[in-house]
């Protein structure tokens, strides 16, 4: 028998029907095997049980679904979940992060640029634990489902264009150089705060129109972003290549580098961007985001 092309034929079949009620006899009646034979021939072949590999599909298709804004629940009910946590903890457990985390970091870090396309290869970030920290600073408040790129685009436009960088480092005076941009989740709908500040001692400082976060202390992987070059884009005011190297990092981290590591996120801390003084200049410009990590558990 020609279980190769059964199998492949099979594959096309699953692929074809993942939001239906895919089951071991469906497919099975479908390529013409017995159930027991066909799930012990898949399973040889594609070293992988069947319904186990159904799992994997779905959840990798559902997975490219969330970039285009729809409602978890939503994406869950189409693949076969009964209930939204039934499909976090599946997806949790595929690609180390849940959904709402995968949407936050990657739907709105879309880029069609690799890591080695803007000079990175693959590299074991720094895992280093950090006290708690406080930041103050400017920002706003956004929704995940709607708006939220535009909304921090508009916001680093305003940023740049009120010169509020010299405004803030005048007024709180921190003890170093360095600003850290912090994704806050504020509500379970998708409603998040966006802060960029710096680290600071205390908050006698802070005036009104300023916000602050009491950072937790955490493991982090630390990923620096591949240098770059400013020169060209100053000359042309072609689009920034440090914000293109930075998004191209953040879809490394979580479609590359979390799936084949030790390491799951954490998703009881906060990652957060760092800019500091290699930021500044025209060559050779990196930044560093932290991702705070926990250890893979057996059965993950």
């Amino acid at each position: 028998m020609k279980y190769h092309e059964d199998i492949r034929r099979s594959i096309a079949y699953i692929e074809l029907n993942l939001k239906k009620d895919l089951n071991p006899n469906a497919i099975a009646d479908h390529i013409g095997y017995s159930v027991y034979h066909f799930c012990r021939v898949f399973s040889m072949i594609q070293g992988i049980p069947l319904m186990d590999y159904v799992r994997r599909k779905r959840l990798n298709q559902a997975k490219r679904e969330l970039l285009h804004g729809r409602k978890i629940i939503d994406i869950a009910f189409d693949y076969g979940f009964e209930t939204a946590s039934g499909f976090s903890k599946a997806f949790r457990k595929e690609f180390g992060y849940s959904p709402s985390v995968y949407m936050i970091k990657i739907n709105n870090f879309t880029t069609n640029q690799s890591w080695t396309d803007t000079g990175g290869y693959p590299v074991i970030p720094k895992i280093i634990h950090k006290p708690a920290f406080k930041v103050a600073g400017y920002g706003i408040r956004t929704n995940v489902a709607s708006g939220y790129t535009r909304d921090i685009a508009a916001y680093w436009d305003t940023y740049i264009g009120e010169n509020l960088e010299n405004k803030m480092y005048t007024q709180l005076n921190p003890p170093a150089h360095g600003e850290v941009g912090i994704c806050i989740p504020s509500t379970d709908d998708g409603n998040v705060i966006y802060l960029l500040g710096v680290i600071v001692e205390d908050y006698t400082k802070v005036t009104p129109d300023m916000m602050t976060w009491d950072v937790p202390e955490a493991a982090y992987a630390v990923f620096t972003t591949p240098p770059v070059d400013n020169i060209d884009a100053a000359a042309s005011n072609d689009a920034d290549p440090l914000s293109t190297a930075v998004k191209a990092t953040w879809k490394y981290i979580f479609e590359e580098w979390f799936p084949n590591s030790d390491y799951r996120y954490d998703e009881s801390k906060l990652d957060f961007e760092f800019y500091d003084e290699r930021c500044h200049g025209l060559k050779d410009v990196v930044m560093d985001i932290y991702v705070p990590i926990k250890p893979r558990q057996e059965g993950d």
